[in-house]
């Protein structure tokens, strides 16, 4: 299916590695021009472009931490000096760090919040204002299902999440009139090549009997969902939460 996307430029934060990388080359394949951001990622970003480029699509590496304001701006003036405009963003980049709330610190609350929710702030208040511009845009945030249903051990990144879920609803209200559509993708457990494989391997069992469709998630799981509504197909799709979660939570 071709989802129009030709001419169309990208942002995917975190889109170096695991579930970012995927979506980055889902969207170049449907045409998208992508720019691909990384933190510390460098070589890994590196891969995905050439991956695109030897297929015959265009990306470029934008070095940014998401959650420092005035690196996202300037990482979005770059892109807008090459590109001439951004269409889709994607709030991919996330950090997470499985513990009880007990045990964290104020470090840690600091850590996964600056990331997962100013990430998130940061990068909407850099692109907005051109998406306003060009009157069009898509702005799709992934989050876990922990920001929704709650999660033993993951409050800090439920709370972050949580707070993107409702920046983008509200959103999703402001910009509707500048056809901006705003939309978050629940997702449940997802196994890339950096997740911590003694942990799955001691509870994949117990894990996946959480979810009806009996087993966990894989990057490629979650790209056809993010071309779909990054497309003219989604254009009466917005204020959304999304669960692409292999049945885990069906709220």
């Amino acid at each position: 299916m071709d989802f129009g996307l030709k001419g169309k430029v990208a942002l995917v934060t975190g889109g170096g590695r695991d579930v970012g990388g995927d979506i980055a080359r889902a969207l170049a394949a449907e045409g998208a021009k992508v720019a691909v951001n990384y933190n510390r990622s460098e070589s890994e970003a590196a891969s995905v472009v050439d991956s695109i480029i030897a297929t015959g699509g265009e990306a470029r590496a934008y070095n940014a931490d998401v959650s420092d304001n005035a690196q996202v701006t300037a990482m979005t003036d770059a892109i807008i000096a090459d590109w001439g405009r951004i269409d889709i963003l994607v709030n991919n980049a996330g950090y997470v760090k499985y513990q009880k709330f007990v045990e964290s610190t104020p470090a840690d609350w600091k850590a996964q919040i600056d990331v997962c929710l100013y990430g998130a702030l940061n990068c909407c208040h850099a692109v907005a204002p051109h998406m306003i511009r060009q009157n069009g845009g898509r702005i799709l945030s992934l989050v876990g299902d922990s920001s929704r249903i709650g999660e033993a051990n993951l409050a800090l990144a439920a709370a972050a999440r949580g707070g993107t879920i409702a920046l983008g609803k509200s959103l999703a209200r402001e910009l509707g009139r500048n056809n901006v559509t705003v939309n978050a993708i629940s997702l449940g457990l997802v196994e890339t090549a950096h997740s911590d494989v003694d942990f799955l391997e001691k509870n994949r069992e117990k894990i996946v009997k959480a979810y009806p469709l009996r087993r966990i998630g894989k990057p490629e799981d979650i790209a056809p969902m993010i071309t779909f509504l990054a497309s003219d197909a989604a254009s009466w799709v917005t204020g959304q939460v999304i669960s692409v979660n292999g049945g885990f939570s069906m709220v």
